[in-house]
């Protein structure tokens, strides 16, 4: 627990009050771990591996809300909420999960407003994050979209303005675009777009960037 972002700068006692209300678990591939509709008492931390957080529409199409990596909370705004899940969660690989009962959050919030404060930074980050995606699906067309998929990890200052970079797709195409709000074949005609003008190589789940700068100022015609 100590070297999750979340508990990093807690003390042991602290460690040890949350450890007694967790429950780490070790889950195939495909896992389902909880249905939207089904109460949530608890919230979720991946410790490794990729799990997506999805709903299904009427018609039976799936649509990928979020995929979540190592590190990645969830769950934690509902269950607070005293709301069931209003998504479904799966995971896409094996890994492992950390589960945190909501008595022991409430009981640490309560005498730990670090912790607090980290849970509200968590829970501001989600916000945000989907309020860029609204702001991406109103405003943004699909190939503007797939590209800041592929630069989202080169910002701040710890990125290269320009040069190369490689991509590692965490989880397969078609759960990508699915987060992307496009279809399977859409997200591998944009790649192909830009394969053929210069900017990418695609190699399986690697998508290698032959310039930062060049990427992020595509048009296309």
């Amino acid at each position: 627990m100590a070297t999750l972002p979340l508990f990093s700068k807690m003390q042991q006692d602290e460690l040890e009050r949350i450890a007694g209300g967790a429950t780490l678990r070790r889950v195939e591939r495909g896992k389902i771990l909880f249905r939207a509709g089904e109460p949530c008492n608890e919230f979720h931390v991946v410790v490794l591996g990729q799990v997506k957080l999805f709903a299904i529409s009427p018609t039976g199409v799936e649509k990928v809300i979020e995929l979540c990596g190592p590190s990645d909370s969830f769950a934690e705004a509902v269950m607070f909420l005293d709301m069931p899940y209003v998504v479904s969660a799966q995971t896409l690989t094996e890994g492992l999960v950390l589960t945190i009962d909501k008595s022991t959050v409430l009981g640490e919030i309560e005498g730990n407003p670090t912790f607090a404060l980290r849970m509200l930074a968590g829970l501001s980050r989600r916000l945000h994050g989907l309020i860029k995606d609204v702001e991406g699906y109103a405003l943004h067309s699909g190939v503007q979209r797939v590209i800041g998929y592929l630069l989202a990890d080169c910002k701040g200052e710890d990125c290269e303005p320009v040069g190369p970079m490689t991509v590692s797709l965490p989880v397969s195409k078609a759960a990508i675009a699915s987060r992307l709000s496009l279809t399977p074949e859409y997200f591998s005609r944009v790649l192909n777009e830009l394969e053929t003008a210069g900017l990418i190589r695609v190699e399986k789940r690697d998508i290698h960037i032959v310039d930062t700068a060049d990427l992020a100022t595509y048009q296309p015609r």
